[in-house]
């Protein structure tokens, strides 16, 4: 099975703490001052939100497979519980990491190149750039006419952007540090 159903599990969980932790983002503002909870604010940050982290991290996953690498997708509790907290506290600056994916072998023995580890770090930070032009060319070129599915992809080519910046920083821990180390360690 190329996803498991603990992998569906864990996708779910992540994008609804991810479009709880930014629905305030797309909440109107006569909203604001109703009492209850905006369910389709939540949906609707769900939508624009978690398609560039779950694709993200699905890249990395299938990515190790194609190179015949064993890869499970799991949510980051511990990080997304720190998000939720963070939001509850009316933080000013929200930061977590939502996902993570385990690479690990398929099969013994495995010792996979530095640039087969530099593709699996660059493929989430890829599909963030090509989702990223995605929507840039749709509103740009106005191919919605709604005022809904405009902000849907304003906000995925924002949202997209700032994955593939942050995500090729050469921090440790980053992909870009993953990608940098190891076209290095393969050219040296």
């Amino acid at each position: 099975m190329v996803i498991s159903v603990r992998e569906l599990f864990d996708i779910v969980i992540m994008t609804l703490a991810v479009g709880y932790i930014f629905m305030d983002m797309f909440r109107a503002r006569h909203i604001l001052l109703r009492p209850g909870f905006d369910w389709k604010t939540l949906w609707f940050a769900c939508l624009v939100t978690a398609p560039a982290l779950i694709a993200h991290e699905l890249a990395h996953k299938f990515t190790a497979l194609l190179a015949g690498l064993q890869a499970v997708f799991h949510a980051a509790y511990l990080w997304l519980g720190i998000g939720v907290m963070l939001k509850l506290m009316h933080a000013p600056f929200i930061f977590f990491v939502p996902g993570y994916v385990s690479i690990g072998c398929a099969s013994l023995p495995c010792d996979p190149s530095p640039l087969t580890l530099a593709a699996v770090a660059f493929a989430g930070p890829a599909l963030n750039l090509v989702l990223w032009f995605i929507g840039w060319f749709v509103t740009k070129y106005r191919y919605v006419r709604s005022k809904k599915w405009f902000l849907f992809w304003y906000v995925t080519q924002r949202i997209n952007l700032f994955l593939f910046i942050l995500n090729m920083l050469p921090i440790p821990g980053f992909d870009g540090f993953k990608v940098y180390a190891g076209i290095w360690q393969a050219i040296a």
